[in-house]
This record gives C-alpha cells, sequence and structure tokens, in this order.
C-alpha cells in the first residue's frame, strides 16, 4: 500500500556543494544541495533570494561549484548557517582560480568545477541560475584510471526529509548495461 506524502519533492539526497563567486571583490561562499544537471556541460542552481552570494553570481556572471569530502561537514554546514554579509567565508578556505579568473574554488574540495553564468531564471522566493562548466577540476587521489571515483571523494549527501547528510554507498550495477539482460536474445 502507498502512503500519500502530499506535495514533496523526493529526488534527495542530492550532494551538498559550496557555490563560489565574488562579492565586492572578495570570494564568497554558500552551501546549496539544489545543484541540477542541465546537460554534459551545463547545471543549474535553485537558491533562495535571501543569500548574499546571488547578487555575486548575478554581478560577476560566474560562479563554481565546490563538491567537499565527508570530513568537511562542519565547516560546510558551518557555510551555510551564517550570511556572507556577517562573515567573511572565503578566509576559511585555500582559494585558486581557474581560466576565469574570477570564480573562486576551494583547494581543499576534491572537485571543482567553474561556470560562467548564462542566464538567470527568476522564481518569486528562489533564482535559478543556469551555469556552463568552463573547466573542472579534481584531486589526483580522486580518480580511478582518469575517471573520478566517487568512493574517494567520499561527497556528503543531503536530504530534505529528516535534514541529514548522508554518506555515498557503493556502487551495484553497471549503467547501461545490467538493463541489456532484459533484451531478448541477450
Amino acid at each position: 500500500m502507498k502512503t500519500k506524502l502530499g506535495v514533496k519533492n523526493c529526488l534527495y539526497p542530492l550532494p551538498t556543494t559550496l557555490v563560489g563567486t565574488m562579492m565586492n571583490g572578495k570570494p564568497a561562499f554558500n552551501t546549496i544541495a539544489h545543484v541540477g544537471i542541465m546537460d554534459f556541460i551545463s547545471v543549474s542552481l535553485g537558491m533562495n533570494k535571501i543569500h548574499h552570494t546571488n547578487a555575486g553570481i548575478k554581478g560577476s556572471g560566474s560562479f563554481s561549484i565546490n563538491i567537499p569530502r565527508e570530513d568537511m561537514v562542519k565547516i560546510t554546514d558551518y557555510c551555510g548557517l551564517v550570511s556572507g554579509r556577517d562573515v567573511d567565508k572565503g578566509a576559511l578556505f585555500e582559494i585558486f582560480y581557474g581560466e576565469l579568473g574570477n570564480a573562486p574554488m576551494i583547494k581543499d574540495c576534491p572537485i571543482n568545477m567553474e561556470c560562467k553564468l548564462i542566464k538567470t531564471v527568476e522564481f518569486p522566493k528562489h533564482d535559478v541560475f543556469m551555469g556552463e562548466i568552463v573547466q573542472a577540476y579534481c584531486d589526483e587521489e580522486c580518480l580511478t584510471d582518469g575517471v573520478v571515483d566517487f568512493a574517494k571523494v567520499r561527497p556528503i549527501l543531503f536530504a530534505m526529509n529528516d535534514k541529514g547528510y548522508w554518506k555515498l554507498g557503493e556502487r551495484f550495477a553497471k549503467a547501461w548495461k545490467i538493463g541489456k539482460e532484459l533484451k531478448t536474445g541477450t
């Protein structure tokens, strides 16, 4: 038997990220889990309009998406609890810049993507930023045969239903292969 949940987004868990931008000439970061894939080189961020970093993304035309490790959960959560209006969150991290030169990235995060803002869609309470990935970076120790190995990345996952941070499990099947077992003659 199915239980009605009401109008509820059940796509969680999502990766917890630290989104970076420039605010008044300084790096600024915010914790965001509402990150989406638009296509192979495009991403989206769903951010409440109250966030200080929204103005930085609009003003600079760029942002970064940094994927922190599990052991960064305390500082990642902190960055979502305090406002950049009151706290210099850029001072919490060792920063580097890539090809755009104005999308601050966090060196301690195993994966970083620098993005050029392509479009902003405004909702009554949220901005959705759509960006094109200009370059992605990954710590070498998180690669296996040149491919990102998420078991080594150990990303922080966020689930809204219990307001909890979760750990990644393990791969249990190969995409675009396991379903072939149901094809006739395979």
